[in-house]
């Protein structure tokens, strides 16, 4: 939730009560639908962007009377990348912290199960180049 530039980021819980258009959750964390639909306006949408290892339910009475939408973020296309990089090009977006973990071939098998499990781990890099 750290670096954050022109926006608030925080945990579900610690939200104000207030109510968001839109809410993106890439937490992967299954649990979080109900709480995270509370905080919608009415015809408001919740982006999951997270990678979920657990099937996500929600109560649906509080997403019908919101007339919630949800929508579920795939893989990154084209278009995306030509965003990001004129975005980075001109200063406005920063992939500073994004990186947090690097790791050598051999422990490929450990840094799966640590970018995948670890909360902490945001992006994990295997460094080939050093196996060459």
């Amino acid at each position: 939730m750290g670096g954050a530039t022109g926006y608030h980021v925080c945990a579900p819980e610690a939200a104000p009560e207030t109510r968001y258009d839109l809410i993106i959750d890439a937490s992967g964390a299954h649990g979080q639908l109900d709480r995270l639909i509370t905080h919608l306006a009415p015809g408001g949408e919740v982006v999951l962007a997270g990678f979920y290892t657990q099937p996500l339910s929600f109560a649906f009475v509080p997403a019908f009377l919101r007339e919630a939408r949800l929508r579920v973020a795939a893989e990154w296309q084209p278009a995306d990348l030509h965003a990001t990089r004129a975005l980075l090009d001109r200063g406005a977006l920063s992939l500073a912290g994004l990186i947090t973990h690097r790791t050598a071939p051999a422990q490929a098998e450990a840094a799966y199960q640590r970018a995948f499990t670890d909360p902490d781990c945001l992006k994990m890099i295997i460094d080939w180049e050093s196996a060459a």
